[in-house]
Parts: C-alpha cells; structure tokens; sequence
C-alpha cells in the first residue's frame, strides 16, 4: 500500500537558512531513491520559521529504508539542532 509522509519543522530564531539549506541538501538524493515516488519541501507563506515535507513512497518498507541511508540520517544529524521541537514524521495512505 502506498504510503503519504508529513514532516514539519519550525526553525529556531535565526536558524531559517540552515533549516532549508539541509532541505535543498536532502531532496535532490531522496528523489534517486527507487521507493520514493515523489518529495517535496516547502516553507509557510505565514510562518517564515515553519517547513514542511510532503513525500510519496511505493510502500512502508521503502520509507523504512529511506531512514536508514547515510543522506536521511546526516539530514536528521544536521536538522535536529536547528529545529525547536522533536523531529516527528506523521505515516498517512490516501483515503479515496
């Protein structure tokens, strides 16, 4: 079953740059990855602090292995500090 992952993350003062820097330097390896079927980084229009990611993956197991790739894990290394609250994804499938 298809799988829609939502990640949000709200920069600390002054940590915007940094937070979407780690944005651009992720998407692109992420987009290669044969399970993922698309990604995509975004920025509040209202909040300049708060970024999302949307991505599409053919199934769990394939966002499973995203998270175990050195270019997922130095993303959550680089992020983590950069953010103001604990990482969290939310695992969502479509309902049609």
């Amino acid at each position: 079953m298809e799988l829609f992952i939502f990640a949000h993350f709200h920069a600390r003062p002054g940590q915007e740059t940094g937070v979407e820097s780690a944005l651009r330097k992720v998407i692109p390896s992420t987009r290669l990855e044969a399970g993922c079927l698309s990604i995509h980084p975004f920025r509040s229009i209202r909040d300049a602090r708060l970024f999302y990611i949307h991505s599409h993956w053919v199934d769990e197991a394939a966002f499973d292995n995203h998270v175990s790739l050195p270019h997922t894990v130095q993303f959550v290394e680089e992020v983590q500090p950069l953010i103001d609250h604990a990482l969290e994804t939310t695992r969502t499938n479509l309902i049609d």
